[in-house]
């Protein structure tokens, strides 16, 4: 019976390998987990980026002239 989670194949360099395995162990879990959270990891910091990326288009073309206040947002 073919497991819930996909699986993927990745081929490291000894020296990568080697400092994943080190961290791994380190936290004594398997290295599959300790990828898999780099993984996690990685995805969020590109997410944050992307973001702040947005962030700042979006705050050059913002004019305080045009926004709502605190209380026409929330209420009183």
């Amino acid at each position: 019976m073919p497991g819930k989670n996909w699986r993927v194949n990745v081929v490291l360099e000894k020296a990568l390998y080697d400092s994943v395995r080190r961290l791994a162990a380190k936290e004594e879990i398997s290295l599959s987990l300790k990828i898999r959270d780099l993984i996690k990891d990685a995805l969020e910091a590109q997410e944050d980026i992307v973001l702040a990326e947005v962030a700042e288009e979006r705050e050059k073309t913002f004019r305080r002239t045009r926004g709502l206040s605190h209380k026409q947002v929330w209420g009183s």
